[in-house]
């Protein structure tokens, strides 16, 4: 019997500090999630088996917690015993009645050293009452509640000793609301679609650095490389650090910024670059930031997919990398995409794709995008029009996306 297919998704959850805490991994056994009751608990087994026991942990979670949503069926089975207790976090799905029987379940699994936790809750019962003793964290859904009503849920969770997660945060009312509130963690499209993100002061770096990348895209001299690069002390000792890691395998230390530049070659101190930009911006840690990773995952994405469909052509994989890097640029430095961009001088097909999705690249966007928001009608209509690539195929190079970019924020 063929092993299900599946999507892997990520969904960040933050702390109070915006600091990356853990995922929602989202499992679906097909683009519809349309499968029966016993084929979810199946082809969720072999999800579980595949994520954590065949592609690795670090791959899929660095050293995060994942929250794994659980169906009742899935809850009752011994399917998440395969799970190692010390890396996951058990949600209840909203669909769950919280009978004797599940709340039995779930002290069984608190005992074995489980953490749980309750999804879209809206209201408090008597149901709830009964298992939040056995809970560790309260998901609320504050966009199906009023702010009267989210403030009372969390007056009355508040002496259970849960932490409360604010979901569904799209905006930045409705963060600075649950903050002032008391919620400790946080998740949401204001935290995970960059497009609608607060703009932030641009450190005087990350504009040098701007002005790096279209000094490596104008092909400028290394004089003038040297000369930007001086300006910025902490950014040089960052690309020492990097021409010096083991990943470029270099027998010797590097002490000058030119001979950094001559070793890195044009081709990875672009990669680089793009990658510092959003390093910088974000108080140069790469992983702590969900904007920054999702910016890293999604230029590598795409640079995988374009190799397994255009495999001959390795300079279209670099653009697709750059396309994927540079769409979340606007939300990082709070400008329009296009007042960002244009001192770049970028090539036709790159800035067809991140400002009018246009183009061949512009199409790939388009789909990892989907992929990011699972959005069921963008990824069905554009897995359309590339014969090549099935669910399996895409999961695998999201995920080796995903080892790839938590290996950048431990390169030093």
């Amino acid at each position: 019997m063929p092993t299900p297919q599946f999507f892997l998704g990520r969904q960040p959850i933050v702390g109070r500090d915006r600091e990356l805490v853990a995922y929602e991994l989202l499992f679906r056994t097909s683009l519809d999630n349309a499968a029966s009751v016993a084929d979810d608990v199946t082809a969720s087994a072999a999800v579980i088996q595949h994520a954590f026991s065949g592609l690795g942990l670090d791959s899929v979670l660095e050293d995060k917690l994942g929250f794994i949503n659980l169906s009742e069926p899935l809850l009752q089975s011994d399917v998440i015993e395969i799970l190692p207790r010390e890396r996951v976090v058990l949600e209840l799905l909203e669909t769950i009645e919280l009978t004797p029987a599940v709340v039995e379940r779930c002290r069984t699994l608190k005992a074995a050293g489980y953490r749980l936790a309750l999804d879209d809750v809206i209201r408090f019962d008597e149901a709830q009452r009964a298992i939040l003793p056995l809970i560790e964290i309260v998901k609320l859904d504050v966009l199906a509640m009023k702010p009267h009503e989210i403030a009372l849920l969390v007056h009355q969770l508040k002496p259970y000793g849960v932490k409360i997660l604010a979901e569904k945060v799209d905006s930045t009312e409705q963060r600075d609301f649950c903050h002032e509130l008391g919620c400790d963690l946080f998740q949401g499209y204001y935290f995970a679609r960059p497009t609608i993100l607060s703009g932030r002061p641009v450190q005087p770096s990350a504009m040098l650095l701007l002005k790096l990348l279209g000094q490596v895209m104008a092909d400028d001299d290394i004089d003038a490389l040297e000369d930007t690069l001086k300006q910025a002390p902490d950014l040089t000792v960052h690309l020492l650090r990097i021409v010096n890691s083991v990943a470029f395998g270099l027998p010797r230390t590097i002490s000058s910024v030119r001979t950094a530049l001559t070793l890195l070659g044009r081709a990875q101190l672009h990669r680089w670059v793009q990658i510092m930009v959003f390093a910088q911006q974000s108080a140069g840690h790469q992983t702590s930031d969900p904007l920054v990773q999702t910016a890293a995952l999604r230029g590598r994405l795409m640079e995988r997919l374009t190799q397994t469909l255009r495999p001959e052509d390795a300079a279209l994989a670099d653009r697709a990398f750059m396309v994927g890097m540079l769409s979340l640029i606007d939300a990082l430095f709070g400008k329009p995409m296009t007042e960002v961009i244009t001192p770049l001088h970028l090539e036709s097909s790159v800035e067809s794709a991140l400002l009018a999705r246009e183009g061949w690249l512009g199409t790939l966007l388009r789909l990892v995008e989907g992929f990011e928001l699972a959005d069921t009608d963008v990824t069905t209509t554009l897995l359309a029009a590339y014969p090549a690539l099935d669910l399996d195929v895409i999961n695998r190079l999201q995920i080796e996306a995903m080892s790839w970019a938590a290996r950048l924020g431990r390169e030093e």
